[in-house]
């Protein structure tokens, strides 16, 4: 990490009360949700963090206080620098205030992860679904969220699981 950057996300850290954490060589910032919006203007503005690369999400189920983290990722082209800024985001009500009028690009990113995790964007001018279909039920890459799915197979159980599927009906005569 440069000093530059070191420096700024320490200023950061200070005026919106965020804390920082390092793991892999990379330091993250933690925010409050309240102050995300005003944080990613002065990103913007003053650090000339101009692209928002990435924006996901990460469920902490069954944690409920923070369920979620959102997980911003700044550029800033001209200074070949990257931050990162984490938010957790409680179970009850999971919303955010939108960065649509900070960073255009955000309208996409937050959609997916309204649609992928459920997460609401306050102020968002495009708030439906952008991966899934209208009327899908749930948000798929929550924990919690029921799979419905039939079981792996394997060679170790390959005769168990090659007779419940389908197909198998009609070779057995039925």
């Amino acid at each position: 990490m440069s000093e530059n950057l070191a420096t700024i996300i320490e200023k950061i850290a200070r005026r919106f009360d965020g804390q920082t954490t390092e793991f892999a060589g990379e330091t993250s910032l933690t925010l409050p949700v309240g102050k995300i919006l005003a944080a990613a203007q002065a990103i913007h503005d003053e650090y000339a963090f101009d692209l928002l690369s990435a924006l996901t999400a990460v469920d902490y189920w069954p944690e409920e206080n923070p369920r979620f983290h959102l997980i911003y990722r700044f550029t800033s082209i001209a200074n070949c620098q990257s931050l990162n800024v984490r938010v957790p985001v409680a179970a009850t009500s999971p919303t955010a205030p939108t960065l649509e009028g900070v960073y255009h690009n955000a309208n996409w990113k937050e959609r997916e992860v309204y649609d992928m995790f459920g997460i609401n964007f306050e102020g968002h001018s495009d708030p439906r679904r952008i991966l899934m279909p209208q009327d899908w039920e749930g948000h798929p890459l929550r924990k919690d969220y029921a799979l419905g799915y039939e079981e792996p197979q394997f060679s170790f159980n390959y005769d168990e699981i090659d007779v419940r599927k389908p197909y198998a009906k009609n070779r057995r005569g039925e």
